[in-house]
């Protein structure tokens, strides 16, 4: 099942209060960047997240799903209502995120 446009914007919205947060349409699913880095993505109408660490901290009783047959596990945000926990979510995983792949 592919996620619903409309959840995308909800989720935008809800990272409003944060600069430079993206997204990019893939294959029916939406990946969610921050200041350039993957963060995580919407999959299924759900909102996942790379299992860093700081975001194992802030998450402790999250589980842990798979957006896709054969992906590995991310972390699933169910707090999305919560706009604040949502920016602080993203800005303390930030330095913890992979530096994007230089195109070749």
């Amino acid at each position: 099942m592919a996620s619903s446009k409309e959840y995308l914007e909800f989720i935008m919205e809800q990272l409003a209060g944060l600069e430079d947060v993206s997204w990019r349409a893939m294959m029916g699913e939406y990946i969610i960047y921050y200041r350039g880095k993957i963060v995580g993505g919407i999959y299924d109408d759900r909102f996942l997240v790379k299992p860093v660490q700081a975001a194992v901290a802030m998450m402790p009783e999250a589980e842990m799903e798979q957006p896709y047959e054969g992906a590995k596990e991310m972390l699933l945000v169910d707090n999305v209502d919560d706009k604040e926990f949502l920016c602080s979510l993203l800005e303390a995983m930030y330095d913890e995120l992979p530096e994007p792949r230089k195109k070749k």
